[in-house]
């Protein structure tokens, strides 16, 4: 084997062994919590210990990246939506696609969020999120669609608070959150309505675990 040819294997093999460790610890955690020890998930993925501190030094970084996994996803989702032609159908859509995403993994979300959110990676991903959805709601501000004091930031804390109020029901109705999400989007739509009786938030601030809110943006 040559030089090229092993250096080319050996990213195959990095990049294999870290979609293996991701997926071994997001179903550990989801599972056990998050204290499950990195041994653990590195039995479970099937490589030596050593591999997950390659890369993953900390626990933590774990943590932040199957958070940033999530991140992408609606990163992904909302910057192709930002092109719809029809920016109402597009929040409505990117709305669905968020809490589709927290309802099909749930216990993932419960565990893994909040440790994670502390995490400078993951805040300045959550940062970039509200920024592209605050373009998304302009868009749909701009068409009429929803009314005129509706923020991005607005609507990414509906997606966890639509998706806690589907929650309970969904062992026995996973798309139960669908309903929830037409009566808040109604309570969107551009019409007459009084003024909201509260300012939007300015940022999101993420609570950790020791009680301290450590704000996403300054």
């Amino acid at each position: 084997m040559t030089g090229r040819t092993a250096a080319v294997q050996a990213r195959a093999d990095s990049v294999r062994n870290r979609r293996l460790l991701l997926r071994a610890a997001t179903e550990a955690f989801a599972e056990c919590g998050v204290d499950v020890s990195m041994h653990t998930i590195a039995q479970r993925a099937g490589v030596a210990k050593g591999t997950v501190f390659r890369h993953f030094p900390t626990k933590d970084d774990l943590l932040a990246a199957i958070m940033m996994q999530l991140l992408d996803r609606l990163l992904e989702t909302a910057d192709r939506l930002l092109r719809a032609d029809d920016a109402g159908r597009a929040l409505k859509d990117f709305m669905g696609h968020g809490i589709g995403l927290l309802a099909a993994d749930r216990a993932f979300c419960d565990v893994i969020g909040r440790p994670s959110l502390q995490h400078a990676n993951v805040r300045e991903a959550i940062d970039r999120l509200c920024d592209t959805v605050e373009d998304l709601t302009a868009r749909a501000r701009e068409q009429e669609a929803v009314r005129g004091d509706i923020t991005g930031t607005d609507i990414v804390l509906l997606l966890g608070g639509i998706h806690q109020t589907a929650q309970p029901l969904l062992d026995r109705e996973p798309r139960a959150w669908e309903r929830f999400l037409e009566i808040a989007f109604d309570g969107l739509r551009a019409r007459d309505r009084a003024a909201l009786p509260h300012p939007p938030p300015a940022q999101l601030r993420m609570a950790d675990p020791s009680g301290v809110s450590a704000p996403t943006k300054t």
